[in-house]
């Protein structure tokens, strides 16, 4: 909570295997209450490992939307 307010932490993610863990790692949880990570159709490891290092929320797309 952040002055009375949730707050949650949206992380976009294409291909984001090798630097997901480190990303996380730097979010200030003494701020945050929830991460909500959004796979835009990896073909890497992306929304398996956003669910071992803690990530509950885990959105896939099946086909890539690109930015925007």
């Amino acid at each position: 909570m952040y002055q009375g307010k949730k707050v949650i932490v949206v992380l976009p993610a294409y291909n984001a295997a090798l630097t997901l863990e480190k990303t996380y790692q730097e979010i200030p949880f003494e701020l945050v209450d929830e991460v909500v990570l959004c796979d835009d159709a990896s073909k890497d490891t992306t929304a398996q490992l956003a669910k071992t290092i803690g990530i509950t929320h885990v959105i896939r797309h099946e086909k890539n939307k690109g930015y925007g």
